[in-house]
């Protein structure tokens, strides 16, 4: 993740926590730096191994309390995928989609195209903070396992017949 951006985030929690007379605590910044150097999704569990390969051990329930906090903030986005709750640093984004398969639950980030689309759409009476956009489908490894499994099933139909008719 590029710095710029991470510090961006630190600013705006330190923002938040200075305005509403919350404590700055070394947890929350570091918690917040493990966040924006994983690349992509990730579970709170991953996170927890992340802080502890990092020397930095906190409890579930800080990281519970911090994620809840950087969702609040918009630092965090929370997504509910097919193998569970995920997470993902969201500072640099307000528009975010995915492309999720419905077979194997392999999720993809969609670029920039789909971002600037729904960008340009005007609301009537509404001021848009940002926006997720989930689109299911099949991805292509799926999509080859059903074919090659369709012409299994259609061959095998057809020997059988073979079969019958041969016996007659």
């Amino acid at each position: 993740m590029e710095d710029n951006i991470l510090q961006k985030a630190r600013q705006t929690l330190t923002s938040y926590l200075e305005e509403n007379k919350r404590r700055k605590t070394p947890e929350r910044y570091a918690i917040l730096d493990a966040i924006y150097h994983i690349n992509g999704h990730f579970t709170l569990e991953e996170l927890g191994a992340k802080m502890e390969a990092d020397n930095f051990r906190v409890s579930k329930a800080t990281l519970y309390n911090a994620i809840n906090l950087f969702m609040q903030i918009r630092l965090v986005v929370r997504h509910t995928f097919q193998q569970g709750t995920q997470y993902e640093a969201c500072f640099h984004s307000d528009y975010h989609c995915h492309q999720i398969c419905t077979m194997c639950g392999k999720v993809q980030e969609v670029g920039a195209p789909v971002s600037a689309l729904i960008g340009n759409i005007k609301l009537k009476r509404f001021h848009p903070m940002g926006c997720s956009l989930d689109i299911y489908g099949v991805c292509s490894s799926c999509h080859a396992k059903m074919t090659r499994m369709k012409s299994r099933k259609q061959m095998i139909k057809s020997n059988s017949k073979k079969n019958e008719q041969r016996k007659s």
